[in-house]
């Protein structure tokens, strides 16, 4: 697969494992630069060297910093001014009884879920317009239209990140510059009809891929191409 990312510059928010983690080694083994994210120094650099040995001739580099915190932003953001790809990807849940989930916790999911990456795609949006070329994807959840009872607050931010990631694409039309969210589904939150579900996008008006937990490497490309607005449902569990 060549996907044509030679010269882009890509940066996955909390990307030393998991979803996260796939998707930045996907993007090194396209020729991408890029930058992997991660609060703990010893889980980004192993991260960071693990993809630099499957890949020896990748350029990948990390950035230790909490961007659930508008200075972990800012400073990410005065590291590297311009980007090309931005993957929304960090995320925190919590299965919890709604009556037990206080103020505070709700504030730190919409601070960790939905205001990293508000605050990093108003960074750098508006340099990807002007150069008419980028993308952002924010890796949503499929708890987004089926909000799981044990975890409102969590559903309730990937919701959000559908509302952020739909009006963002709407400033994008007539650029080259898309705005998308991928909804992933884990094995506990599989729905009832295993077949495609070619009826949820419908649901949200919105552009949407739902791959499933696991990564495949077919999964990069969908994310990277998938037009502005695009239509379009997989399950893959």
């Amino acid at each position: 697969m060549d996907l044509q990312l030679r010269e882009k510059l890509a940066l996955v928010t909390g990307s030393t494992a998991g979803i996260g983690y796939a998707i930045a080694e996907g993007l090194a083994r396209e020729g991408a630069s890029v930058i992997v994210n991660g609060r703990a120094a010893p889980r980004l650099k192993s991260a960071v060297e693990a993809i630099r040995s499957k890949y020896p001739n990748s350029n990948v580099e990390g950035f230790q910093g909490d961007l659930s915190s508008a200075e972990g932003c800012n400073a990410l953001a005065s590291k590297y001014p311009a980007i090309d790809i931005l993957v929304n990807n960090l995320g925190i849940f919590n299965p919890q009884p709604f009556e037990e989930i206080n103020d505070d916790e709700w504030r730190k999911f919409f601070e960790v879920n939905v205001l990293s990456g508000v605050r990093l795609s108003r960074a750098y949006l508006p340099a990807m317009k002007q150069k008419n070329w980028g993308r952002v994807v924010f890796i949503s959840s499929e708890s987004a239209i089926h909000i799981p009872v044990e975890m409102i607050h969590y559903g309730f931010t990937k919701t959000a990140q559908l509302a952020i990631s739909r009006g963002l694409a709407e400033t994008t039309a007539g650029t080259g510059v898309t705005v998308n969210a991928v909804l992933t589904a884990s094995e506990s939150l599989k729905p009832r009809n295993m077949e495609l579900n070619a009826s949820l996008p419908e649901k949200i008006g919105h552009a949407g891929i739902t791959v499933g937990d696991k990564w495949e490497p077919g999964d990069l490309g969908l994310l990277i191409h998938l037009p502005r607005g695009a239509k379009f449902s997989r399950l893959r569990l």
